[in-house]
């Protein structure tokens, strides 16, 4: 189908896109918006203003299948949309991992569209409106990369930007390498080149993604050049680098040493441990131990001593016994998380996990998921105790969805921060701005307290 044939089409439709999973989904989404925009489609506030319905799925967990499944469904109730006829897309990993099988699942799924042919989405969804037929592509590495693609940002003052995509890693536990393919780093060249064209643009943050940046620039120049990207991106004059995913047994002391001294990037560090048990760790091949995760957190510390450091752990993997998850527990414990996502072990047919059988009862995995949390609750909130009585720095996001009076925005160190509207002021005139807030109250989630000076 020729491009003006797409336009020709898809002008003056609207769309909704419903979001699931980790960061690099949400910039997909913000791709796959620029995308339609720049055929003539209008966003639509939810599915039932839409003309076009798209789920970016995630495949991580079991409930996601599910949740897609219901969310298509719920789509065959909605009223008639504004063109008369509605097509509903599915992209992101679920697609790319079952491909034409999900028309099997899913009987009004329209369009089906894999991790690497983002591309394609507007050719695929008019082929739909025009033949009313069903247009799969899940074809790996022939459409361009979706960072070539318009853009459509949800933030004005931040940008996802991906360095790198795919993972070499292969965690037994994992579906990711499967559906997202191997690590293939963009251009270092291409990386700061965008960056410093959104600075110009106004964007005020930027979030590297990566499935693990750390190993960046390994496959294209021989060995990891992250280091060398969080100084270079910091010289582009953005005023705040965050980045994520960062693999503990590829954290490299030259990358600890640019966090350090880069002042744009944050103290804040998402280290996934997974499991405090060395046993664990190496069924679920992280390729370190407990001793090398603890080191590692003692030798960032002393680089940067206030940085608050995020996790994810996994409760219920296959074989832990209860000694193993003690060993979580007081590892938890040490760190001193400031947050961390903690989540049941969920089976994922196609990985080495999937074939260990597990006797342990779901009771008995509930309970030691309930004692994480309570670890965690304490772990952060101890943590936000250092701020308080501190001023921090906020970027304003928008305003607290419980209260239209008060502002709500991000800390260096990653913490939702609340504080009230200034007298005189507006949310729509400090959002995206920086604001000095006096720190009088730290709970375990959030911190508040009363804007001082002026926004910037």
């Amino acid at each position: 189908m020729t491009s003006n044939t797409t336009r020709s089409i898809l002008t003056g439709k609207t769309y909704f896109i419903r979001t699931f999973g980790c960061q690099m989904n949400l910039h997909d989404s913000e791709r796959v918006a620029g995308l339609l925009d720049s055929y003539g489609c209008f966003a639509a506030a939810d599915p039932a203003g839409a003309d076009i319905v798209i789920f970016m799925t995630c495949c991580v967990r079991e409930a996601a299948d599910q949740r897609l499944y219901g969310q298509c469904s719920s789509c065959k109730s909605l009223p008639a949309p504004p063109s008369g006829k509605r097509v509903v897309a599915v992209g992101g990993c679920i697609a790319q991992r079952d491909g034409e099988r999900l028309v099997s699942h899913v009987d009004n799924v329209d369009v089906i569209f894999g991790t690497q042919a983002i591309a394609h989405v507007a050719d695929l969804i008019a082929e739909a409106f025009e033949d009313g037929g069903r247009h799969v592509d899940t074809e790996e590495g022939a459409a361009p990369a979706a960072t070539t693609l318009p853009w459509h940002r949800e933030q004005p003052f931040h940008a996802w930007v991906p360095i790198m995509t795919g993972c070499n890693n292969f965690c037994t536990y994992c579906i990711v390498p499967y559906v997202r393919g191997r690590e293939k780093s963009r251009p270092f060249e291409s990386v700061v080149d965008e960056v410093a064209g959104l600075v110009r643009c106004g964007v005020r943050e930027v979030t590297l993604l990566g499935q693990n940046v750390n190993s960046y620039g390994r496959d294209a120049y021989g060995s990891p050049r992250f280091a060398e990207l969080l100084r270079a991106v910091g010289e582009t004059g953005i005023e705040r680098i965050r980045f994520t995913s960062s693999h503990p047994k590829d954290l490299l002391p030259e990358t600890i040493d640019a966090m350090a001294e880069v002042p744009a990037v944050m103290p804040h560090l998402q280290l996934a441990v997974q499991s405090g048990s060395s046993r664990v760790l190496k069924l679920m091949n992280r390729r370190y131990t407990r001793e090398d995760y603890l080191d590692l957190v003692d030798r960032i510390r002393e680089r940067i001593p206030d940085i608050a450091l995020t996790t994810d752990i996994i409760v219920g993997f296959p074989g832990e016994t209860e000694e193993d998850f003690e060993q979580t527990l007081s590892l938890a414990e040490r760190v001193g998380y400031a947050q961390a996502f903690t989540f049941i072990y969920s089976r994922r047919e196609g990985t080495p996990a999937a074939r260990i059988e597990d006797p342990t009862p779901r009771e008995v995995i509930q309970d030691r998921f309930d004692r994480l949390v309570k670890v965690i609750e304490q772990t952060a909130h101890d943590f936000n105790q250092h701020d308080l009585g501190t001023t921090v720095p906020v970027l304003v996001e928008g305003s607290s969805k419980k209260d239209a009076r008060v502002l709500q925005g991000k800390s260096p160190k990653n913490q939702t921060v609340h504080a009230p509207i200034p007298a005189g002021m507006d949310i729509e005139s400090l959002v995206g701005r920086i604001v000095d807030v006096d720190v009088d109250t730290a709970r375990t989630w959030y911190l508040s307290g009363t804007v001082v000076g002026d926004p910037r």
